[in-house]
């Protein structure tokens, strides 16, 4: 098997969490599916998130200073659904899903199972996706027991722009 090839597979055996993320400026608001996101830092909690540069939330993060990270039920399919199949330039996702403000304006999704505002320290370019590299504010823990959108759940996903 040649190295993509294996690659992929132990990507796709791993089968990684989801996150919509979020960001807004004084003027947009943004948000898409994430599938390339890791915490990378314990003491200072660090988090590391992936904007594909193809998306309307890449553009809009440019400006941002501060993200929400939302983590996704299981469940709750359709909310990744709207967040990584329809595209912002195309779509008002905001207006068909509950939201409100939450720290340093950012968009927090009411219907996320738990999610957490962070502030941008740095900007990576890793090719086809800049890296966001976060540092954790305050946000909303998930219920006991709470089983995250993996992967494997979004697989058959059409996404509103290529990855």
């Amino acid at each position: 098997m040649d190295a993509t090839a294996t690659f992929d597979a132990v990507m796709a055996a791993a089968d990684a969490p989801i996150y919509v993320v979020t960001v807004a400026t004084e003027s947009a608001r943004a948000g898409c599916v994430v599938g390339f996101a890791s915490q990378v830092g314990i003491e200072p909690r660090r988090f590391l998130l992936c904007l594909s540069e193809l998306n309307h939330t890449y553009r809009v993060a440019a400006d941002a200073t501060h993200v929400a990270v939302h983590l996704i039920d299981s469940g709750a399919r359709a909310l990744a659904q709207l967040f990584g199949a329809e595209t912002g330039d195309d779509v008002d996702k905001f207006s068909w899903c509950r939201w409100h403000r939450g720290p340093e304006q950012v968009v927090v999704l009411d219907d996320a199972t738990a999610w957490f505002a962070a502030r941008i320290l740095e900007r990576h370019d890793f090719g086809d996706h800049l890296g966001l590299l976060v540092a954790p504010l305050e946000g909303a823990a998930p219920p006991e027991h709470t089983v995250g959108l993996r992967y494997r759940d979004l697989a058959d996903l059409t996404p509103g722009h290529p990855a």
